[in-house]
């Protein structure tokens, strides 16, 4: 008797731990570990993994993994634009085969896969956000300077949104005091071949530039022409209605296009590199041409800690009596994503 419910318990508990395993995903990696939990996302090179024996998230390095098994059903984006759903099994040296209960949709190279997003994904998980403060003070002249970089990004199956705000406050003795605030609000709406629509609404005030309020409306349409697991670029262009409030002239209202480019490299170690360049040549003032150029650079540390050194340069031809032609503001701060 003893016998016989021992081993019915055996049974139970390996077929027990077979369902649970059968439910789990598993990363293999070049190292010979193995992290068995639910893969939540794999963006930009990094995939996030949950496990039941950790508090906090595994993040793990796309590159370092060689074989991988999944019970989880994603949104999956190829690097040519192409978007699939299904589960994940490795088959061969490199090779993935991507599946939906319906059967086999397709076997790519493992370099292909840029994008995961877990279908049962909570509203927490599609979120991230990084917020970064800088100060400095010296001595000369009473100088004091405060800054601030923030955003946050949240991503559904078809579309994606991010809001953002930056600031830099510095006071000097006998000096104008200077402000440069920027914030506004993305949206974009991803179509296939790694085409999507941007719309965005941001708004400036910039002191150096005597702009009191810099409200620009944009709308067009842009394409990742690269899109890996080690980097991206894109270019966008469109449109753009921009309305600005000056404090020492009259008001300006134009049209105006853009033509834009970013490339962020982040399969360097521990370092970030992201730069942009937005061209508007005015439409209905001619001859105008105003530009905005973004670069930062970002080194990360444990427990989701970062520093970062960031730079925005902007440029007018046309600035009004008593403005400067260009601007730059440069930053440094210490900062945590979640």
């Amino acid at each position: 008797m003893k016998k016989h419910l021992t081993l019915s318990l055996s049974i139970v508990l390996i077929l027990f731990y077979s369902k649970v395993s059968a439910q789990m995903d598993s990363l293999f990696l070049k190292n010979q570990d193995v992290i068995v939990g639910t893969v939540k996302s794999m963006d930009r090179g990094v995939v996030t993994i949950e496990t039941d024996y950790s508090k906090d998230d595994f993040r793990v390095n796309y590159g370092g993994i060689v074989r991988i098994k999944t019970a989880t059903e994603f949104l999956i984006t190829l690097s040519d634009g192409t978007r699939l759903t299904g589960n994940l099994e490795t088959t061969g040296a490199g090779l993935i085969k991507i599946q939906s209960a319906e059967g086999l949709l397709k076997e790519v190279p493992i370099d292909e896969i840029v994008y995961l997003e877990s279908i049962a994904k909570l509203f927490k998980d599609r979120l991230n956000a990084n917020v970064d403060f800088g100060f400095g003070l010296t001595k000369a002249q009473n100088l004091r300077q405060i800054s601030l970089r923030s955003n946050a990004k949240y991503m559904a199956e078809t579309w994606s949104t991010s809001i953002f705000y930056n600031s830099i406050y510095s006071n000097q003795d006998e000096v104008e005091q200077i402000r440069n605030t920027e914030g506004g609000v993305t949206f974009n709406y991803l179509l296939p071949k790694d085409w999507y629509i941007p719309v965005s609404l941001t708004f400036l005030r910039n002191t150096q530039q005597k702009i009191d309020l810099r409200t620009l409306g944009k709308v067009g349409v842009g394409n990742y022409i690269i899109r890996t697991n080690h980097s991206y670029w894109g270019v966008a262009g469109g449109v753009t209605y921009n309305a600005e409030k000056y404090t020492e002239a009259e008001d300006r209202r134009t049209w105006e296009g853009y033509a834009g480019t970013e490339l962020n490299l982040y399969d360097i170690g521990d370092l970030n590199l992201l730069s942009r360049l937005v061209v508007y040549p005015s439409i209905s003032k001619g001859g105008r041409l105003r530009s905005e150029f973004n670069f930062d650079v970002k080194y990360d540390l444990p427990l989701d800690f970062y520093i970062k050194l960031g730079l925005t340069a902007t440029y007018d031809n046309r600035p009004v009596p008593g403005a400067t032609e260009t601007d730059y503001m440069l930053q440094t701060g210490f900062g945590w994503k979640w």
